[in-house]
């Protein structure tokens, strides 16, 4: 099961299902009317999060010296996305309210920490020796 864990890919999809009833719960608690929905935001989140690390992997099989560079880049990137799926509800005649706007950055900087850690992780992993 650890060894499954490892797998950032795994991790990912794990942690936004978690994530997902955390957030779905919390909200049906409060009674929460969303301008977008909580689905839409975790698809997002998720496939935005798996973008990253494999782009990350990939480009750490290939140049390990460049990985920061391309989680920077690559965050760069999920940030233009996020503006982009936003967007249309900011130029609506019906705006979200800050709520709603705390629905989406919350998981955002969440999953963001999440991506971090796992790029640290795969940045200072030590080498093994080839035997």
């Amino acid at each position: 099961m650890k060894k499954k864990l490892q797998n950032p890919y795994v991790f990912i999809l794990l942690i936004s299902a978690v994530i997902f009833m955390i957030h779905y719960s919390i909200d049906l608690v409060f009674n929460v009317v969303t301008y977008y929905s909580l689905f839409s935001i975790y698809i997002f989140h998720t496939i935005s999060a798996l973008s990253v690390a494999g782009i990350v992997q990939l480009v750490y099989k290939n140049s390990q010296d460049h990985a920061g560079f391309a989680f920077m880049g690559t965050s760069l990137l999920k940030m233009l996305a996020a503006i982009l799926f936003l967007l249309p509800g900011f130029l609506s005649d019906d705006k979200p309210s800050f709520t709603n706007i705390l629905n989406f950055f919350i998981p955002y900087f969440v999953f963001l920490i999440f991506e971090a850690i796992q790029v640290i992780k795969l940045i200072n992993q030590e080498e093994t020796p080839v035997k």
